[in-house]
């Protein structure tokens, strides 16, 4: 711990084009990579993340690194990772439903745009079955739409989940063609606990980006108990 310091070396120094909805638009940075700390002049700190269109049916990891072997992702833009939710006066109210495709979920326990929603059970009760379900359902869903903001895409985090699995669940979707609408965020159990850690923030982040261009996103955590035994 004594040789712990969060003193900056300064390699570039870029400009700040526009900052809104969280996201600041940097240049002169041309040697930045994702992952890679930032710091701005008001002393703010943030962590470079990929962020951008291309994620949509790629496995990518905490940093938004490409993982999947389709190649690097070449569009750049940042987004901070921790950005301070709306509050409840700037929300809009609950108007358009969240069609799971379930009848038992969707009739019993509606769901809409903008909730959030626990799945709590014991072991092997089928949890994931009922995510993964209702990302299938999309396509469906997704296809009636005449624009791209009337699309669900759905970001898919997979917390401390074994390598196996994670290829087992990008098999399921690619076979439904479901990737078209998808990204898979993996922090495995082969991968640091900070990334473990640091997966569900990401995974907001880029839900955020599609709500922040006029798009919808369905953000899945699976799941965030493996997030606080990273944490611990």
């Amino acid at each position: 711990m004594t040789n712990f310091y969060t003193n900056f070396q300064v390699d570039e120094i870029g400009r700040v084009v526009s900052v809104g909805d969280g996201i600041a638009r940097v240049y002169g940075l041309n040697e930045i990579q994702a992952g890679e700390m930032v710091e701005f002049a008001s002393s703010v700190k943030g962590i470079a993340l990929n962020l951008e269109n291309e994620n949509v049916g790629h496995v990518v990891d905490a940093l938004g690194v490409a993982i999947d072997g389709k190649g690097a992702l070449r569009d750049h833009e940042r987004r901070r990772v921790e950005v301070k939710a709306p509050g409840i006066i700037e929300r809009k109210s609950m108007h358009e439903p969240m069609q799971t495709g379930l009848k038992a979920v969707d009739s019993l326990v509606p769901t809409g745009r903008g909730q959030r929603e626990l799945i709590i059970g014991d072991r092997q009760t089928g949890k994931t079955a009922i995510a993964i379900d209702t990302i299938l359902n999309q396509k469906q869903m997704n296809s009636r739409g005449t624009n791209e903001s009337e699309t669900l895409y759905c970001v898919y985090v997979a917390i401390g989940q074994k390598r196996s699995t994670v290829a087992q669940l990008v098999q399921i979707l690619s076979e439904a063609n479901a990737l078209e609408y998808s990204i898979l965020v993996a922090a495995t159990t082969s991968d640091p606990a900070p990334l473990q850690f640091l997966a569900p923030y990401s995974g907001c982040a880029m839900g955020e980006y599609f709500r922040d261009n006029g798009m919808h996103a369905l953000i899945i955590y699976d799941d965030l108990s493996k997030k606080a035994v990273a944490y611990r």
